[in-house]
């Protein structure tokens, strides 16, 4: 069954949303360590567009099909609910958008969280800065980023070495089992010529057998003829 083209668009729209609030996230902490976010906003500003192009492609989408009672009310009814919530989405990064002071930090969270759209006791968008770094400033801030990015250096650096290690222990691996494979086929061929020469040597003991049979024949039959000649030259 082909998935629904109205369901795709709304997938798409999601994600569109989410990486918009990464975005929002990456320029708010520019703005805290005192660098340029202008590059990141003219980003986060086209996506914006397109963002609101989609939901409006949905709205549109929705009520034809609607209307046309390509669905029935009740899913009417819940994509209308999916269509409110991505509205309300779309106006919480505005506003974090437009707010370039230190406000709380907009930060990425899951766009399928429970509760009525708009509700004001929960927005699934906001979140208090972390305790650790609330009364940090810019330099000890970008400090702390610095520890950071070299600790997973460190571990990266860690986990090369190893990755090294076990390629080498593969080449390794994989030169023994071609040593293995060759004596596999020498033993074969051995095998193959042993059995070749035990069939030749059945197939003379079997001639030797037959010719021996033959001549123990012709034995017997002399021994008749003789035995003949006598008993007729016997005097009677």
């Amino acid at each position: 069954m082909a998935p629904d083209p109205w369901l795709s668009i709304y997938d798409d729209t999601y994600h569109l949303a989410q990486e918009i609030a990464e975005k929002v996230h990456e320029r708010d902490r520019y703005l805290r360590n005192g660098e340029n976010p202008a590059r990141v906003t003219v980003t986060i500003r086209t996506l914006m567009k397109k963002l609101n192009e989609r939901i409006e492609q949905l709205r549109d989408s929705l009520l034809r099909s609607v209307s046309t009672r390509q669905i029935t009310q009740l899913e009417g009814d819940r994509r209308q609910n999916l269509v409110d919530e991505l509205l309300t989405k779309e106006r919480h990064l505005q506003m974090s958008l437009s707010n370039e002071g230190a406000a709380p930090d907009v930060v990425r969270s899951s766009l399928m969280s429970g509760g009525a759209s708009g509700s004001s006791r929960y927005n699934p968008w906001v979140m208090e800065e972390p305790e650790e770094t609330r009364n940090l400033s810019s330099r000890e801030l970008k400090q702390q980023q610095q520890r950071m990015i070299a600790e997973q250096d460190a571990g990266l650096d860690a986990l090369s070495n190893i990755l090294g290690r076990q390629k080498q222990m593969g080449y390794d691996i994989g030169n023994e089992l071609d040593d293995q494979n060759e004596i596999i086929d020498d033993l074969a061929n051995l095998v193959e010529n042993t059995d070749s020469r035990v069939r030749s040597q059945t197939r003379q003991v079997k001639l030797v057998d037959k010719k021996t049979g033959a001549y123990a024949m012709w034995v017997v039959i002399v021994l008749l003829l003789i035995a003949i000649v006598v008993v007729a030259a016997w005097p009677k």
